[in-house]
């Protein structure tokens, strides 16, 4: 193994979709806390951006596409390298969103969808393993969704993936625990970021009653905490702890009513 770059004092940490939104606001954030940022993306341009920004000593950049398994592995393993083997935390960020009546979007946004937003996370679970398995206390903080409390109209493939990494996250919560790695996951609403830009904000109906709050830096303020509270479900806001709580007391009929209210249908 070459001689690593991070330090034997700095903890590591390792984002997807790393250049934009949610995850180019968490890897400031742990830049500026003194961490070792894995800054994985698709983009090169963006990456070597971000990376002259936090400054070589404190990043190494990967072009990965999250959907390639052999890209990933790759990845990890250059990580691994630049950091003596250590990985103490893993923040599976990356993810595609689209938006519409559910027979009118084309067969090949479904996929893309199962493609990053799941396929996406088991990749990089299975090839951050042994550097998580080989870190003491380490973690992997998957980003979920407030769509995966219920099927979200207009959302329902990218509701479904999320459903799908909140099971993931239930699961290996348990099963991990035995390597010492907890896993567990955030729950945003919508957040401000490039991925609610129109077209996809404009079929969205739910966004018009209930608005859009929060802010990458907000998100990324949820990881940083997660890392300490170690919560298998991190609700983010006040408002949606409420809808969580309700929905697991309410009737199935109601919550339909209520969905189908918010959603315009």
């Amino acid at each position: 193994m070459n001689t690593p770059l991070a330090s034997a004092a700095q903890k590591t940490i390792f984002i997807t979709g790393a250049t934009a939104g949610i995850g180019r606001a968490t890897a400031r954030l742990f830049a500026e806390k003194g961490w070792y940022v894995g800054l994985a993306a698709r983009s090169a341009d963006k990456l070597e951006e971000l990376e002259n920004e936090l400054g070589a000593a404190k990043c190494s950049g990967h072009v990965v596409d999250v959907t390639d398994a052999e890209q990933v592995n790759q990845a990890l393993q250059a990580f691994g390298e630049n950091t003596g083997g250590r990985l103490d935390v893993l923040v599976n960020n990356a993810g595609v969103l689209h938006a519409g009546d559910f027979e009118d979007m084309p067969t090949h946004q479904h996929h893309s969808i199962i493609d990053t937003n799941i396929k996406g996370v088991i990749h990089c679970m299975q090839s951050a393993f042994p550097l998580l398995k080989n870190t003491p206390d380490s973690h992997v903080i998957n980003m979920s969704s407030a769509s995966a409390m219920y099927g979200s109209p207009t959302l329902a493939t990218y509701s479904a993936s999320k459903f799908a990494v909140r099971a993931l996250t239930e699961a290996l919560n348990v099963e991990w625990a035995r390597h010492g790695i907890t896993v567990t996951d955030i729950m945003p609403p919508f957040v401000d970021t490039e991925m609610l830009d129109n077209p996809v904000r404009s079929r969205i109906k739910a966004i018009s009653l209930l608005g859009v709050q929060l802010s990458a830096e907000d998100v990324a303020q949820s990881v940083w905490n997660a890392i300490a509270s170690r919560q298998l479900h991190d609700r983010v806001t006040p408002s949606f702890r409420l809808l969580a709580l309700m929905q697991k007391h309410a009737p199935d009929s109601i919550q339909r009513r209520f969905v189908k209210f918010l959603s315009g249908y």
